[in-house]
């Protein structure tokens, strides 16, 4: 069968590719096509567009890039109808993909999956009707989504667990690399290591990285090691970084797996960053901080905004948000997780009943198997 997917940023490229694997077990005939990344290449099938060019964010980056954005949906919409694919996956990103979900339902037959389904319980919960009229089957990976789903709205779904799960174990499998290899293969120093991930688009980078590297200049002890986002060039960071910050890229996973405790941009970043059992501080900075969390507590649904502490229904992870994401806070909060510090302990014993409520591996091979089910039928 012949499957097209749309993905928007490096996460959606990671989930994907795991997906077109899982798809390839399921369908040993499966042909792709997709707007996607580099790992999503790496499986196979055509790579029309990569997300790097999709990947606009914030009011004004959006506003100066329409022409832009409407030209590759355009092209998009015509590329699935010649192609005529026996299934549309769309990949989370919402904005994009919910404009392309409405066009195909209505001018073709191809029937249309949504894997990682928007987050609409967080903001813009009047999408759902978007989705209950183009979406055919939603495929969630995130536990609480069931009763927001199939109760409150009446539209049933598909929970498959989560494939940051499946990412994590199966790198866990196959990596028993020591910190001392880690080190002398990036040439970096013997102190222990702090991770920084600081986002994967440049606006977010740009914004968060400055501060956690004032912040970091408060603990000489460690070393502070940058996880370089796919996609963005290494000039790009030289901008915002300290003469002893090192950058590593294509080592997320590699990183985490050595960190002692890490600063994290919100998203699925700090779920993955659980699973390693790393401690850690949630960060992310917006201009007009205090409007914007005024604003936050008007117009969002939730309590957090970090999917660690959205699982675990508390308060497991610090979120430095807007005004709350200040240099002094970052200090004082990351204090508190290294070797030492009085939270630590409480993360990761919370870390490890959120781990629970998520479920074991095996999202991305069930996800593939009920679709090609569905499709076959």
């Amino acid at each position: 069968m012949k499957y097209y997917l749309i993905v928007g940023e490096a996460s959606g490229d990671l989930h994907a590719s795991n997906l077109m694997r899982a798809l390839q077990q399921e369908d040993p005939n499966a042909e792709f096509r997709f707007f996607g990344g580099d790992l999503m290449a790496q499986v196979g099938g055509t790579c029309v567009k990569h997300y790097r060019e999709l990947a606009y964010m914030g009011f004004i980056p959006v506003l100066l890039h329409l022409r832009t954005i409407f030209r590759n949906m355009d092209f998009c919409k015509k590329d699935i109808e010649q192609w005529n694919p026996d299934v549309l996956i769309l990949v989370d990103y919402p904005g994009f993909n919910l404009k392309i979900a409405k066009y195909i339902k209505r001018h073709t037959r191809i029937p249309i999956y949504y894997y990682i389904s928007p987050k609409i319980w967080a903001w813009k919960e009047y999408r759902i009707k978007n989705i209950k009229r183009d979406v055919d089957e939603l495929f969630s990976i995130l536990p609480f989504e069931i009763d927001f789903f199939n109760k409150k709205h009446g539209y049933p779904i598909h929970y498959v667990g989560n494939p940051c799960v499946d990412a994590v174990d199966d790198f866990r499998k196959g990596n028993a690399e020591t910190f001392g290899e880690f080190v002398a293969a990036n040439k970096l120093d013997d102190k222990p290591i702090i991770a920084l991930l600081a986002g994967s688009r440049k606006q977010e980078i740009k914004d968060n990285l400055t501060r956690m590297i004032q912040a970091s200049l408060d603990f000489p002890q460690y070393q502070f090691v940058v996880a370089g986002a796919p996609g963005i060039d290494p000039s790009f960071y030289q901008q915002y970084i300290h003469k002893d910050t090192k950058i590593v890229f294509g080592q997320t996973y590699r990183l985490l797996q050595q960190a002692q405790a890490a600063l994290v941009t919100s998203g699925t970043a700090t779920l993955e960053t659980a699973l390693f059992k790393v401690p850690q501080v949630v960060c992310y900075y917006t201009a007009m901080g205090k409007l914007v969390s005024f604003l936050r507590k008007c117009i969002l649904k939730v309590k957090f905004i970090s999917l660690v502490n959205l699982v675990a229904d508390k308060e497991v992870v610090t979120e430095l948000v807007a005004d709350g994401m200040t240099v002094d806070n970052i200090r004082k909060e990351l204090a508190d997780i290294i070797p030492g510090g009085g939270e630590r302990q409480r993360m990761l014993a919370d870390y490890d009943r959120m781990i629970e409520i998520l479920g074991a591996p095996g999202a991305s091979g069930r996800a593939a198997k009920e679709m090609v089910t569905l499709l076959r039928k």
